[in-house]
């Protein structure tokens, strides 16, 4: 079983605890019906009247239990939530934000986890004139005890806005809206008692993250948190010091599903597959095909979509055709299976993934930034994946090196490799172009030759050439 290398500390909210029950309460409606912020806020107030839950309403509940604390049990302006709904709705109002950035502010040691922020009307909102967020390193597949929650949430409270967000789209649990001054002290206070990090940002490793891996997943095809929690010890200082050209991420998912979403916006992104054949029980195949096991573990029961049709609903969808049902047995030719997972999906009491497994490494994915938005490439098809993942960090030390050297600022892998090449950048970390890397390889001359591959070079004879090739 999985254990961290550090001994994780017991977390018991009763000796952390700075709040009372009483202070922490909720409004009843009667009190948010007659409670009122000093802004008058009629756009976002509209907000309220949706179907759906609303930010708004949150944070005017913040508001009104902040404004009954006492003075010393919280030490950033009182005003701060309010506050920041005065300036939410007047940047509707004008649309344009009213956040800028003033400066870099961090804790000692540190050059990311803190992302400065300040409004530009601070004379109008004093209780956001430093509003500057701080990103927490959340545990591998964001398992939580209530009790660290509960600490955690205190600590906020007291010495930031009480605002958080859980999760961004990096992993981080993110801390919105503290001073300069409070920035060192809640550092400090998340170290020393509660056994957690800063998270990235800046031009750095970003926060690591993962999927819930084999803790609760049967297709899981590695251990996503212990590969997750070693590449975030291991790069300590690529995570904490930035020195790289742009951002970059890791993104583990435990199989093809990628429920991390790493394909789409990880620049290294470890997806889980294996290496032999889909493992088939012909009893479950026939016990779906006379509708005796629901598809889909039965997440569509409910409607009446007709009798389950395998033809249809699974070997027809298959990408690559590579399925074939024979009276009631079902073929799968596993040499051009492309590990999609939908006839795993829809059948997964008789489909299961092989037990030759590890991972697929990707790159390259990111969002708009340079250029337009990139999905991940295939780098290595197939990579055992076991502690301590040594083969892993070698290929990430490669890749960094020729990206630290080559990258522009604010050039992302992925664009990097679209400048320079594939082909250019595979010969520049050592490793061989593949098939997998090309979406129909049986069409695509991918392979571009060098001149010390190709017998005789390129300068050739043309009489000599037309000496033997006579018509």
């Amino acid at each position: 079983m999985f254990k961290p290398k550090v001994p994780q500390k017991e977390i018991k909210y009763q000796d952390l605890r700075i709040y009372t029950d009483e202070e922490l309460r909720n409004p009843t409606d009667e009190e948010m019906k007659a409670f009122k912020i000093k802004h008058d806020t009629p756009l976002l107030d509209q907000l309220e009247t949706g179907p759906w839950p609303s930010f708004v309403a949150d944070l005017k509940a913040e508001a009104w239990r902040r404004r009954k604390l006492a003075d010393d049990r919280m030490m950033i302006p009182r005003e701060v939530v309010e506050d920041l709904l005065g300036q939410v709705e007047i940047s509707f109002v004008h649309g344009e934000t009213h956040w800028k950035h003033g400066g870099i502010v961090g804790v000692i040691g540190y050059g990311g986890g803190v992302i400065g922020r300040y409004s530009d009307l601070p004379d109008k909102f004093p209780g956001i004139a430093h509003f500057h967020t701080m990103r927490v390193n959340q545990p591998a597949s964001k398992f939580y005890k209530t009790d660290f929650l509960r600490a955690i949430c205190d600590l906020w409270e007291f010495r930031g806005s009480g605002v958080m967000n859980l999760h961004g789209s990096t992993g981080d649990l993110v801390f919105l809206g503290t001073t300069t001054e409070q920035l060192e002290p809640i550092f400090q206070e998340m170290a020393h008692h509660l056994s957690q990090d800063l998270g990235g940002s800046g031009s750095n490793l970003r926060t690591p993250s993962c999927c819930v891996g084999k803790a609760r997943c049967e297709w899981s095809c590695y251990d996503t948190q212990e590969a997750c929690y070693e590449l975030t010890m291991h790069y300590q200082d690529e995570l904490h010091r930035p020195a790289f050209p742009y951002k970059f991420k890791f993104k583990f998912s435990g199989c093809p599903n990628d429920c991390v979403a790493a394909i789409a916006r990880a620049d290294l992104s470890v997806i889980g597959t294996w290496r032999d054949g889909i493992r088939i029980d012909q009893d479950a195949v026939r016990a779906y095909i006379k509708g005796e096991i629901l598809p889909n573990a039965g997440a569509h029961k409910g409607r009446d979509w007709g009798k389950f049709d395998i033809q249809k609903e699974v070997i027809d969808l298959c990408p690559t055709r590579c399925m074939r049902l024979e009276g009631e047995e079902l073929y799968i030719d596993d040499a051009n299976c492309v590990r999609c997972m939908h006839c795993i999906n829809v059948m997964p009491k008789a489909l299961r993934p092989g037990k030759d497994t590890g991972a697929c490494i990707l790159v390259g994915a990111k969002a708009p930034i340079l250029e337009g938005a990139q999905l991940s490439l295939a780098l290595v098809p197939f990579m055992k994946m076991e502690p301590p993942y040594d083969n892993l960090k070698e290929l990430i030390d490669k890749i960094w090196e020729v990206w630290m050297e080559e990258g522009k600022n604010r050039e992302r892998l992925g664009e990097l490799i679209q400048r320079m090449g594939l082909w250019r950048f595979l010969d520049t970390i050592g490793l061989p172009p593949s098939p997998h890397m090309v979406w129909a390889p049986r069409a695509n001359p991918y392979i571009f030759w060098k001149e010390e591959d190709v017998p005789g070079g390129f300068k050739r004879d043309i009489n000599d050439y037309r000496s033997r090739h006579a018509r």
